[in-house]
């Protein structure tokens, strides 16, 4: 089933390298009749996934024999991995519907669909090895979305930061997974789940995998490049970035640092409590002092992350689940702000807030979408970062009180800079008098991330269902060290 998805994309790519960029329409129409079948197909995981168990479902074998070289692997979803691969999808559909009236088109689109093919793999594949393969592959379709699409002067310096910061951190990664290869034998992630490793290999690979995960996340202090890649990337690499590519780190960080080593993961969880710690502060108080909109986003992205990292090493099911739903809330909130950020800028080209004020007046539908969102990224009661945000404290409390009280101050801080930018760009005074209401496009585009705020935020359960069983599994595992 899951190689349907991989197939389809490869055709759409091929049927896009032999048509001419001056057929706009068709582009158009194909792409997201593409990308918009994948998305509903995808939702067809959901109906079919069995929720009471932890097991990998879906479970597609792959081999390519060779005289001298016979390779096996295999693909398959858990409760982990199924919402980041549907979210991979719907994101992608959303950003081809938000380029149509890009530059160079036609590159534009063959370039998401090779993001969203090796995204889709990097969360569905169950071998080490080719993790790592597609996990690094990203980069390079990250790097030409950002430096050929980029809004500003430095985007080239910004797609070298991307690129340089993640790769260099993946480099022990590789080294570990090297030598869990030569080791046991295999990359098998099925098989290496009931591998028991011993202490002084668990800190080895650990420290090895934390360093690849952490550049993802960003972990503080790594995330030097994620405001700078922000600021110049166009606004669907904006919502790539912030929507799923930071969730590899959290994904990384619940497959493997804590269901592969969880000895070595509680003996370095005080180092996780530190810089996660620090991180949620610093990118708050960042985020206050920022005067372009789209690094507040950023430095709030930082900040939500590193408290989602702290959340995952709680070690109780409180921590983990409210760690994946904040993940996948994350992806609907920051990805709908960005594009908020990029509909304005469209029209003013400038994403300055000190020459905003009154979009209200101009734009009552723009502002009540940008509303929405702003008090969904505060974790206002009945939106989805309200559920995931809650259960993250809760376990950090159960974990450590004293912890848990200084990570709380991330909800007064983020409600700080999200309601100061928000008031400022559509109360006040009107400045800029040049600007239309959401287009049918735009609206089509944050119509469904809202619904899912929302539906997320009063239907909680129907979420978690999926994801109890997996957590539950990666919590047994810490009951006997």
């Amino acid at each position: 089933m899951l190689s349907l998805y991989f197939i389809a994309l490869c055709l759409g790519i091929l049927v896009l390298l032999f048509v001419s960029d001056k057929n706009v329409s068709f582009l158009r129409n194909f792409s997201i009749l593409l990308t918009g079948g994948i998305f509903v197909y995808s939702l067809n995981l959901l109906l079919l996934f069995d929720a009471s168990s932890y097991d990998f479902q879906f479970v597609t074998p792959c081999s390519f024999g060779f005289e001298a070289l016979s390779t096996q692997f295999s693909f398959g979803l858990d409760g982990v991995s199924i919402f980041f691969f549907i979210l991979t999808t719907l994101l992608i559909f959303l950003c081809t519907i938000f380029i149509l009236d890009e530059k160079l088109l036609r590159y534009y689109l063959i370039n998401l669909l090779l993001i969203e093919i090796l995204l889709l793999l990097v969360f569905s594949v169950l071998d080490l090895f080719l993790f790592y393969i597609f996990f690094e592959s990203i980069l390079i379709p990250m790097y030409l979305l950002i430096g050929t699409w980029g809004s500003r002067e430095r985007k080239i310096w910004a797609a070298y930061l991307l690129f340089f910061y993640t790769l260099c951190g993946s480099l022990l990664l590789l080294l570990g997974i090297l030598y869990i290869g030569l080791s046991i034998g295999t990359n098998d992630i099925g098989v290496l789940l009931k591998y028991n490793f011993s202490e002084k290999e668990q800190y080895f690979l650990w420290l090895a995998f934390f360093l690849s995960f952490a550049s993802k996340v960003p972990l503080f202090p790594l995330h030097i490049w994620l405001p700078e890649a922000h600021v110049e990337a166009p606004t669907a690499g904006s919502v790539i970035l912030a929507g799923v590519l930071l969730k590899l780190g959290i994904y990384g960080f619940l497959r493997f640092s804590l269901a592969l080593f969880p000895q070595a993961s509680i003996f370095f969880a005080p180092l996780i409590y530190i810089l996660g710690g620090a991180g949620v502060i610093y990118g708050s108080f960042a985020a206050i002092r920022q005067t372009d909109m789209k690094r507040i986003i950023a430095y709030s992205s930082v900040a939500h992350m590193n408290l989602i990292v702290v959340g995952l090493f709680c070690f109780n099911a409180l921590g983990l689940e409210g760690a994946l739903l904040q993940s996948i809330s994350h992806g609907f909130v920051s990805s709908a702000l960005f594009f908020i950020i990029g509909i304005i800028y469209k029209r003013y080209k400038t994403r300055t807030i000190l020459y905003y004020g009154g979009l209200a007046q101009i734009m009552p539908l723009f502002s009540t979408m940008f509303l929405v969102f702003t008090l969904a990224n505060i974790a206002l009661p009945g939106t989805s970062s309200f559920v995931g945000e809650t259960l993250v404290l809760l376990g950090i409390f159960k974990m450590n009180a004293r912890l848990g009280a200084i990570l709380a101050t991330s909800v007064v801080l983020g409600g700080t800079y999200s309601l100061w930018l928000c008031n400022r760009i559509i109360f006040g005074n009107l400045k800029l008098n040049v600007g239309s209401d959401l287009t049918p496009q735009e609206f089509t585009v944050l119509l469904p991330l809202g619904l899912l705020v929302i539906y997320m935020g009063l239907c909680p359960n129907t979420w978690l269902a999926y994801v109890g069983a997996t957590i539950k599994f990666i919590v047994t595992m810490f009951y006997f060290l």
